[in-house]
């Protein structure tokens, strides 16, 4: 699916015409519920860095992004929508978004310490070889969050604090990190 289909999918399952698992479930709904608002926030007022934009305006081949991720997901919705942004400057890269949860989803060739985590940007060439993986979020937070669970926070405060991490972060670290896994192509 484009992004326009992902985004689409939002108001699908608040709708409630999707149900199946685990959107049957009213936490899950209510997380998709919250990440629609947040992911259009960064729609509306998420910043392209200039070294993001020259660097991805200056790729000459052709790329197929493969973002796996699910409306649910919390840390997709603070980096779906710049990974989004980003493809949209070049067209010569493909985004593709599989549903970690689908039967399609390339999430098992992409776990992250044994575990299906998301959103993972797989960046492929032409030929259909992995450039580059990406995710499942920005080193920064990646750190915080390892470091809130050896602390044994409740989930409330992970949540809080991964929160505050992206509101003051805005986007700019999953850009340098996909900006340098990009210049390391050359």
């Amino acid at each position: 699916m484009n992004y326009i289909e992902y985004t689409q999918l939002y108001e699908e399952i608040l709708s409630g015409k999707i149900t199946h698992s685990p959107y049957n479930d009213p936490h899950f709904v209510e997380y998709t519920k919250l990440n629609q608002s947040r992911s259009h926030r960064w729609d509306m007022k998420g910043v392209l860095i200039e070294q993001c934009i020259s660097t991805i305006q200056s790729i000459d081949v052709p790329m197929h992004w493969i973002l796996i991720t699910e409306p649910w997901c919390g840390d997709a919705a603070h980096s779906v929508p710049f990974i989004a942004k980003m493809a949209a400057l070049n067209p010569l890269i493909h985004l593709e978004i599989q549903l970690r949860d689908s039967d399609d989803s390339e999430i098992e060739s992409y776990l992250t310490k044994g575990a299906k985590s998301i959103p993972m940007l797989v960046a492929r060439n032409s030929f259909g070889e992995d450039l580059f993986v990406w995710g499942p979020r920005p080193q920064g937070c990646q750190e915080l969050h390892q470091t809130l669970k050896a602390q044994e926070v409740t989930f409330e405060e992970l949540k809080t604090g991964l929160q505050q991490w992206y509101n003051a972060d805005k986007g700019v670290s999953i850009q340098e990190e996909i900006v340098a896994q990009l210049q390391s192509l050359s």
